[in-house]
């Protein structure tokens, strides 16, 4: 196979935040979409920033997590609770690191 059929345009990818955690808190499962593949700058980003600095780790993620039409969804003046960050996060990272 030739490395150039593994290069298709980007897909939304839903995900769901769905333990005993936050459906508990939440009454329900939360939904986010991230694209499949990200440029090769902000995989980079990601990846050093996951060893040295979760600061700068959740400003990348900032990016990457998107609501079903690929418009972010943490925008300026807005957060997402500490602990749904933290599952976010963890999520995105263990999506993207396979």
């Amino acid at each position: 196979m030739n490395l150039k059929d593994l290069a298709t345009k980007p897909q939304l990818v839903k995900m769901t935040l769905d333990d005993e955690d936050i459906i508990s808190q939440y009454g329900e499962p939360l939904d986010f979409w991230v694209y499949d593949k990200q440029p090769i700058d902000q995989f980079l980003k990601m990846a050093s920033s996951a060893k040295d600095d979760i600061g700068a780790l959740g400003l990348t993620v900032k990016g990457l997590v998107l609501d079903e039409q690929g418009n972010e969804i943490i925008q300026d003046g807005t957060a997402l609770p500490g602990s749904v960050l933290m599952k976010v996060l963890n999520k995105v990272v263990d999506s993207l690191g396979k």
